[in-house]
């Protein structure tokens, strides 16, 4: 069967008791797209993720994978998951437990492979029980790409690794990339998304609020950032400028949110002793908090 879209979400929905989890949830992924799904907790990511790979069944709506029903997908070999927690055999070596994995595939990658692309075959004989969460979750990625997946899809897949496992980690899920792989991954380090994402899909509240590439959802943002070191600094007053959204101060550096930041710069200079100044466009984080804070303002 030839279809042009990887997964595809139509009006899904899903209610736990009186929380909508996910409330009519339109996604077209295409293949080879890499896709990082963002939001607070309690966005509806995690349902959205457990509805695609046939965990949960929505109320309403239509999922598909590669034109098929999630199960089928799954079952064909086509999707691979790597989740934030759940089934690990602790007593079991990590060697072992690719084992298992390999012999529920029809032609696996060899678990040996999935070791090396993941970054862990010296741990190919230590139990899971003694391994740090950032190492489980290197085992959960050998065991997701067994096997040879179209789709991965990841939960929060860095949690509990430090800077250096996470930058090791995105170096080998690149290389799964570059073989042309498509990938959905939730995460809540803005900075994996603004790297590593083709397209960044924002939800609040059950539902999608912005889709786009990274540029275009910071480009959605209008306003600048201006850093200064302000002597003495009047924090009522500067939040009085117009044009001025928000301060902060961080040790002695003030950081205005502004709408005009020209505005801001001239009464910095005219009035104060600032120094040390430097105005960035929004970045994505910034752009993620100003649409959230859109939303609130609409609900």
């Amino acid at each position: 069967m030839t279809t042009t879209t990887a997964v595809t979400l139509t009006g899904v929905t899903k209610r736990y008791g009186e929380v909508q989890a996910v409330a009519g949830v339109d996604l077209a992924i295409r293949p080879g797209e890499v896709v990082a799904l963002l939001g607070p907790n309690g966005a509806g990511k995690s349902t959205t993720i457990e509805v695609l790979l046939g965990l949960v069944r929505p109320d309403q709506g239509d999922v598909r994978v590669y034109g098929d029903s999630p199960t089928n997908a799954i079952a064909a070999g086509r999707v691979g998951v790597m989740l934030q927690s759940g089934g690990i055999i602790e007593d079991a070596k990590v060697g072992e437990l690719l084992d298992l994995v390999a012999g529920l595939h029809q032609e696996p990658l060899q678990p040996q492979e999935a070791l090396q692309r993941a970054g862990i075959a010296d741990l190919k004989g230590r139990k899971m029980k003694g391994l740090s969460g950032g190492q489980k979750q290197r085992v959960r990625f050998a065991m997701a790409i067994i096997p040879q997946p179209d789709l991965i899809v990841l939960d929060e897949p860095t949690t509990g690794m430090d800077v250096e496992a996470r930058r090791d980690f995105w170096a080998s899920m690149h290389a799964e990339t570059a073989h042309g792989r498509t990938v959905l991954f939730a995460t809540h380090y803005l900075e994996e998304a603004d790297s590593y994402a083709d397209r960044v899909v924002l939800m609040r509240n059950g539902r999608i609020v912005a889709d786009g590439t990274s540029a275009q959802i910071k480009a959605s943002v209008s306003g600048r950032t201006i850093r200064a070191t302000v002597p003495g600094a009047d924090l009522a007053a500067l939040a009085a400028l117009p044009g001025v959204r928000d301060v902060e101060t961080r040790g002695d550096v003030e950081l205005l949110q502004c709408a005009d930041s020209d505005d801001t710069l001239r009464y910095l200079l005219a009035n104060t002793l600032a120094h040390d100044i430097e105005v960035t466009s929004a970045d994505l984080e910034d752009a993620v908090l100003a649409i959230g804070a859109e939303q609130e303002t609409l609900a």
